[in-house]
């Protein structure tokens, strides 16, 4: 089994590991006006867990994202995405993420799952980057890119980017 940066001897012991939220990032990049701003920000993860199995293929992870942490900066169009015309967080508090199998190569890996954003799921590949495993702490990192409109997240079609390039950082403890 092939997981960027670690060795078969640094892969983590099975078991279930929580996901550590105030350690954890998950960070978007996008591009608003028709495609000509950059916009950055974060999500929160509110918790979450990564079950390591004997047959690495066979682990899983499931993590929730509080959907009103939407934060760019600019508190005008964070209140924006938060409201019914985007995420409405109000009807839709947590984005949630599972994961179906973990597949690899010998040059990569990807967790394959089903992302629910505004009550839609749909299937979502993360490239894995690289695990870190020390005593009992799990640091991954990965990477993935959304369409919004498969989520049925369309308002603003030209002004708002359509994907969003998402970064994670997730840690968790045993």
């Amino acid at each position: 089994m092939a997981i960027p940066g670690t060795s078969e001897q640094s892969l983590p012991a099975a078991g279930t590991y929580e996901i550590d939220p105030v350690a954890s990032t998950v960070r978007f990049d996008t591009r608003a006006m028709f495609g000509l701003l950059p916009v950055r920000g974060t999500f929160t993860i509110s918790h979450g867990r990564i079950t390591v199995a004997e047959s690495p293929e066979e682990s899983s992870v499931e993590v929730a994202m509080d959907a009103a942490s939407f934060e760019s900066g600019n508190q005008q169009r964070d209140d924006h995405v938060r409201s019914s015309d985007y995420l409405d967080v109000a009807r839709h508090p947590e984005i949630a993420f599972r994961s179906q199998r973990l597949e690899s190569s010998a040059q990569d890996a990807s967790l394959q799952g089903e992302l629910t954003v505004c009550g839609v799921t749909q299937p979502v590949s993360v490239r894995v980057t690289s695990v870190a495993y020390e005593d009992r702490r799990i640091t991954a990192n990965g990477t993935t890119t959304l369409d919004r409109y498969a989520f049925g997240v369309t308002k603003a079609k030209g002004m708002t980017g359509r994907h969003l390039k998402i970064t994670l950082e997730v840690v968790a403890d045993r």
